[in-house]
Order: structure tokens, then sequence, then C-alpha cells
């Protein structure tokens, strides 16, 4: 197993953010290339320029799937320099989604040589892998593209949780822009103006009433800001300005009702750009299975949302199940324990000979 370790260094180094597209397509070329190496017939995806890479078996059906991502946030240079210590794995990505790759695509070669010693096909083969390249950019033109093209009973996202937590319940994402509008002005005489970024923050702080944190379960709803515009001349009042705004919603939550409520109390106008589906899980034999050889696993919830909400839509039923990081993912300690990753490559083995 240490071949994982390995190979998730080696994807470590490619700065697959979404800022830079050519490495996001050089890594996607090393996994083709690993699957080419290991005799693996796979089908590449390209959908507004986003590479994704999909194993099935010969008959195009997968009892389950193993879906993970190569793309990462922003992140220094330096980070994209892997480092092994204290039995962790260091850098960008080595949790959020790296070492998931590396797993799924050592776990299928090592159940196809297992099949051909057999004398048996890829078409025996209990699981199929899907790795995409714009999880964190939304999973638009990866997970939900290319999630309509495969028939599985049940799918295991391993892009969260831990080996004694699987996910079967996640938030829904709302993206909101409020847009506010003003009156220009000099910057020296503000007073013959009215600021629409002024009056922009005034509103974001009514909305943000609306979402509170339940410490420490964190099951409330939650809205963060992620850009703001203006556009104005320099020295000069903005007549307008503008916030993109990500909500975590959860099942509790009736979003019309909720921008209803809220347009009624702001002055700027909510703009509703999209509000994408919660994962709800589901009760499968598939979930039984997987509890039952690994009985120190419990099944939960978590505040997060990936690309597990599109599911759903395409009636797949499944959990979100990952290595061990110690909540590390996105900051400059990201890490992923490697005893976890081997256990979750041992469960994972498992299973997939009982399928």
């Amino acid at each position: 197993m240490r071949e994982i370790i390995d190979l998730t260094k080696d994807l470590i180094r490619f700065q697959t953010v979404p800022s830079k597209p050519q490495e996001i397509k050089r890594c996607a070329a090393f996994v083709e290339n690993y699957l080419r190496t290991c005799g693996v017939v796979y089908k590449r995806f390209d959908y507004e320029n986003t590479p994704s890479i999909l194993v099935l078996p010969q008959n195009g059906f997968a009892p389950v799937l193993l879906m993970s991502h190569i793309d990462v946030v922003d992140a220094p240079a330096e980070l994209f320099k892997p480092l092994e210590k204290d039995h962790k794995i260091f850098g960008r990505g080595s949790l959020d989604d790296k070492y998931a790759v590396a797993l799924s695509l050592v776990l299928l070669k090592n159940h196809l040589l297992r099949l051909r010693k057999q004398g048996r096909s890829r078409n025996d083969l209990p699981f199929g892998v899907l790795i995409t390249a714009d999880e964190e950019s939304g999973g638009f033109n990866g997970a939900k593209k290319v999630l309509g093209e495969i028939k599985t009973d049940f799918c295991i996202v391993l892009d969260g949780g831990s080996v004694e937590k699987m996910v079967v319940k996640e938030k829904g994402i709302a993206t909101v822009k409020l847009m506010s509008r003003g009156k220009a002005a000099p910057g020296e005489r503000p007073w013959l103006g009215e600021n629409a970024m002024e009056k922009l923050i005034d509103d974001f702080v009514r909305l943000r009433a609306y979402f509170v944190k339940s410490a420490p379960a964190h099951q409330d709803r939650a809205v963060v800001i992620t850009k703001i515009h203006t556009g104005n001349l320099h020295d000069q009042i903005p007549e307008y300005a503008e916030a993109s705004v990500e909500i975590r919603y959860t099942g509790k939550d009736d979003m019309e009702r909720l921008f209803c409520t809220m347009q009624k109390e702001l002055h700027s106008q909510i703009v509703v750009e999209a509000v994408e589906p919660l994962f709800p899980g589901g009760e499968s034999s598939h979930l039984k299975l997987l509890s039952d050889i690994s009985a120190k696993t419990r099944v939960g919830f978590e505040d997060g949302a990936n690309d597990a909400r599109f599911l759903a839509q395409f009636g797949i039923k499944g959990i979100v199940w990952g290595a061990d990081g110690d909540r590390s993912r996105h900051t400059p300690d990201e890490h992923v324990d490697i005893e976890s990753v081997y256990e979750l490559y041992r469960i994972l083995d498992e299973f997939m000979t009982l399928l």
C-alpha cells in the first residue's frame, strides 16, 4: 500500500488550482498515463475545457462508484511540495482530495490484477472510478455532467467524513448576489452622494442575522461573502456595489420563503443565481455492508457540501467518506493521516471483494 502514499505525493506536486487550467490538464494526463500503464480502459470527458476521467466495468454498469477530484484551492507554491513526517503527508490537496485519487487508482489496479489472475475480465469489476477536476469551483462541468453518463447503485464520495464517520447528510448551497444602488459624488464631498457600498455592508449585516451557528454541531444554515465589487472610479463615492454570497442551508429551510422575507428588510436587491440540492444519502444494502465490515464506523451529518449533492438528481444513493486529517483541509497545515488511508483502503478492498 506504500504506492498510495508515493502516488499522493506525485499528485500534490501538480498545482491544480482553478486559475491554472494547464496544471489541471497536466495532472489529468498523469492520471491517464497511470491507467494506461496498468492496462486500464478509461474514458475522458472534457466539458467547458474541464477534464474528468471515468473507469467502468466493460458492460458500463458499476455496482459501486468511487468519486474523487484532483483540483484544489489556491495556496503558496511551497504547499505543493509534499512533506511526509509524523505518519502524515502534508501539502495542498493531501486531504482534499489527492490521497483519495491515489487510493482509488491503486484499488482499481489491484482488483483488476486479481481478476486477471482468476481468468476473469474488466466486466467482473465490482466498482467504477470517477475523477473530476472542478469540485472546488462547483462541480458543474465534472460530477454534474458525468454522473448523467453513469449507471450505478451506490456512490462513495471520498471527500469528507473520517474513517470512523460515514456522512449520509450534508447541507445544500445557494449562490446569491446582493446588488446595491446609490448616488455618485466626489470623494471629498461624500455628503452629496449615497454610498452604494455602505448600503451593501449594512444590508449584509441585516442578512447575516438570519444565519446562526449552533455550536458544537453547526447544523444551522450559514453565510459568507466570497467577492465584493463596485467598479467605481478613483476618489468617487460608488453608485453601484455588488457582493457574491454563498449560503449553506439545511433540510429545515424553505429557501424561497427565506429570500422573500429577507428582501423585505434590505435596500439591496437579492438575485438568486443557483440553489443546489442537499445531499440526502439514503439507506441501502451497500451502506449496511460497509457498516458491518467497519464496526467502529458510525453514520452522521456534516455541515460542508461537495459534489455528493448531485447524486440525488440522478437517483443515486451514497455516502461521503474519507481518511482522517484533523479538519485541516484548505489550511496551511493541510495533511492526511497515513494509517487512516491504509485503514480506509483495507475496508474498501474487503467491501469490493464481497460485492
